[in-house]
């Protein structure tokens, strides 16, 4: 933004440090004026009949006031100047990170020394601010080069079908069909999560109310197919637990849980279980299910963008696209909820979520 040339900050408080001596050796002088020399004589035998008179005083005394006048303003000016510069001093350095984080540096901090005052606090805040920008814009490119390769994959293998089928005409065109369907699908599934990872990113919640209880009960319904295949036992359990937000995508925010705790879960015999319950102020939803051990140093990495983890890769048709969780975490985000992720000692994960109650 273009400004017009002003003074500047220095400048302006070595002014104020000056004319407040100004003033303050102004007032001094009035005080000597209306206190002291206004009661001396102003005749020939002065102040008890002793001389000096008034007007001696005046005499004697009004060039040492102006002397001392000038001393104090100009005191004032190189002392305001230094003064004013030792304590600007922080807000130049702000200034110039400032400058570097407009030009693109984001890795540059201030690491300001000293005891903690207006300055240092604003310098810490801006280094955290900092901190926190960097790491969204390392996790966004990481994000742009995940979310390429993975929409490159599909593509890739049409063209290679494509290619196998024009090289061999007496290929069967059902398979063929059926491979590029699959591959489709898998593009369009894709696509589908990247879009509603964006619509939670950006915060555009509803503020209708929402019964999480039967939110799960309703995912539990959908994904009961999918349980009984797989051979794990659905429990959903607790009471009503409202909550302000949007339907739809608390909805999703369940059903990629519950969807999750069935897919990672045992070959056969595994049990998911989720609850739904008010506690301390907040609405909590917890789903638990079993499953082979997941070590602590996976579990923060669960939430990135296609990161699936090594241990919980599926090869089936639920291999999914490694944003579940994450869509779950910026739903969650969206809605000012808190997401925690334990593994279980028995193994598998237990997932709690913390939603504001509404008022």
């Amino acid at each position: 933004m273009r400004r017009r040339p002003g003074l500047s900050v220095r400048l302006r408080l070595t002014l104020s440090y000056a004319g407040f001596l100004a003033v303050a050796g102004a007032l001094l002088l009035a005080v000597v004026w209306v206190f002291l020399l206004r009661y001396v004589p102003d005749n020939s035998r002065g102040l008890l009949g002793i001389a000096p008179n008034r007007y001696l005083l005046v005499r004697t005394f009004a060039p040492a006031a102006a002397a001392a006048m000038v001393f104090l303003l100009a005191f004032g000016l190189l002392g305001g100047w230094i003064l004013a510069g030792r304590m600007l001093a922080p807000l130049t350095r702000i200034t110039a990170a400032a400058r570097k984080a407009g030009d693109g540096s984001l890795s540059h901090r201030i690491r300001m020394e000293g005891r903690r005052d207006e300055f240092r606090e604003c310098a810490d805040a801006f280094d955290a601010m900092l901190g926190q920008l960097d790491a969204h814009v390392a996790e966004q490119r990481r994000f742009a080069a995940n979310a390429s390769h993975e929409l490159r994959t599909p593509l890739a293998i049409s063209r290679t079908l494509l290619d196998v089928a024009r090289e061999d005409p007496t290929r069967d065109p059902g398979e063929l069909v059926e491979r590029l369907r699959a591959v489709n699908t898998r593009a369009i599934d894709l696509t589908e999560a990247l879009l509603l990872l964006s619509r939670s990113d950006r915060g555009n919640v509803g503020e209708e109310s929402v019964d999480l209880s039967l939110v799960a009960e309703e995912a539990a319904e959908t994904l009961l197919g999918l349980a009984e295949r797989r051979g794990v036992t659905l429990d959903v359990t607790g009471g009503a637990t409202r909550t302000s937000g949007s339907a739809e995508l608390l909805l999703r925010m369940v059903t990629n849980l519950v969807q999750n705790g069935i897919v990672h879960n045992l070959p056969g015999g595994g049990t998911v279980t989720v609850h739904t319950e008010a506690r301390h102020g907040a609405s909590v939803l917890r789903i638990e299910n079993t499953g082979r051990p997941v070590p602590p140093e996976l579990v923060p990495t669960l939430t990135e963008p296609f990161q699936r983890g090594t241990r919980r890769v599926r090869t089936d048709e639920h291999a999914g696209v490694g944003l579940g969780l994450a869509i779950v975490q910026s739903i969650v985000r969206a809605h000012d909820g808190t997401l925690d992720l334990a593994p279980r000692p028995a193994g598998g994960l237990l997932v709690t979520v913390r939603l504001p109650a509404p008022p």
